[in-house]
């Protein structure tokens, strides 16, 4: 059987699921090292989260199976910029990169077993790197790097007379850049507007962490941000301690923006059913579907803002797949706020005591997305 579909591109972060003790994970897993360097699952094995689909989807046996009677797309609902893209799905397909602004699109096909396939387009779209090598598996592997002047849409196309069985797909952000260079505060500002919120002692340990300890309290950055993608790792040193990172806040106010909550602790033994929104919520708004982190162990977060699309990966594992859908507000508690904000790090109450680290960022998602050429 023939198998064709067509991929298009974006920007965005990372997600894990058990790791083996050799360090070799199953389709639906990432290696420590894969979860500390950034990737994201974007299929979980198990359901469609965070994807859109328009016609036939089924996940069976660990893949999702798409099309079998009916045209079908999968399109990503999160938007990503720049990023290295890891998919293996099996039979022949059609691989197509679209730049953000439409008017750049390269398409390889495969009719044979291809294990590995390299691609780069540069910033202006001008050049292609392309690698291919073939094996006596009928896995088609893709191992791709793509940067775009502008977010892209990562698509995959079935035709009704096919299905498409996606075993794996896998996406690490670049470009991002430090926030937290792990020996000053520089780029950052405690908050001081109120006296009754300074408590927390923020300071740089001698190992290179971002320290929060006691609360309540804030620290902002200097630089505001409107959508990105943030990347950290955290740890909490004690149990169901409270935390968060607040993200386009409105300049000058305490932590009044969007919350991505920190908050490893769960109902019994249900990961599934979070206490107080659950590590990866978006507070108040959405809850984690999952709590994946433990208390007392470093621990990834990814946030990716893009216009009202919010979406969050915790070591690797998607949380949350979020839409603001509410009328638009300068403040993001009453409303929809897509405007630039501070980015925040909380310290909740007395009980606080996390350190952060590898805090790094990549914006301006939307630059050139509106640009004509």
């Amino acid at each position: 059987m023939s198998l064709s579909r067509t991929l298009f591109v974006c920007v965005a972060v990372i997600a894990a699921g058990p790791v083996t003790a050799d360090d070799k994970p199953k389709p639906h897993a990432l290696t420590p090292k894969e979860i500390a360097d950034g990737w994201l699952m974007l299929f979980d094995g198990e359901t469609t989260f965070g994807w859109k689909i328009d016609g036939t989807a089924e996940v069976k046996n660990g893949e999702l199976v798409l099309g079998g009677g009916k045209p079908t797309v999968a399109a990503l609902s999160t938007i990503f910029g720049a990023y290295d893209l890891r998919m293996e799905t099996d039979g022949d397909a059609t691989l197509a990169f679209r730049r953000g602004d439409g008017q750049a699109r390269i398409e390889l096909k495969s009719r044979s077993a291809v294990v590995n396939l390299s691609v780069r387009i540069d910033p202006a779209g001008a050049r292609i790197e392309t690698k291919l090598t073939t094996g006596p598996d009928k896995v088609v592997r893709y191992d791709a790097a793509l940067v775009t002047t502008g977010p892209t849409e990562l698509r995959v196309e079935v035709p009704a007379s096919d299905a498409l069985r996606v075993k794996s797909v896998k996406l690490k952000p670049f470009g991002t850049k430090p926030l937290f260079d792990g020996k000053t505060l520089d780029g950052w500002k405690v908050f001081a507007g109120d006296p009754k919120r300074t408590a927390t002692k923020f300071e740089v340990t001698k190992d290179g962490e971002l320290s929060a300890k006691n609360g309540p309290g804030d620290i902002q950055t200097v630089g505001q941000y409107a959508d990105f993608v943030l990347q950290l790792e955290c740890k909490t040193n004690g149990k169901a301690l409270n935390s968060g990172v607040f993200f386009r806040c409105i300049p000058d106010q305490y932590q009044n923006g969007y919350e991505a909550q920190i908050q490893n602790a769960y109902a019994g033994d249900d990961r599934t059913k979070p206490l107080d929104f659950g590590t990866g919520a978006i507070y108040r708004r959405v809850p984690a579907r999952r709590v994946v982190s433990n208390d007392n162990e470093w621990f990834t977060l990814t946030l990716v803002a893009h216009g009202p699309h919010i979406a969050t990966w915790v070591n690797g594992y998607q949380a949350v797949d979020w839409t603001d859908d509410r009328k638009a507000s300068d403040n993001p508690r009453q409303g929809l706020k897509t405007g630039k904000g501070h980015l925040s790090i909380q310290g909740h109450d007395p009980t606080t005591d996390l350190l952060f680290r590898n805090i790094r960022l990549a914006e301006n998602l939307t630059a050139g997305a509106n640009k004509k050429e």
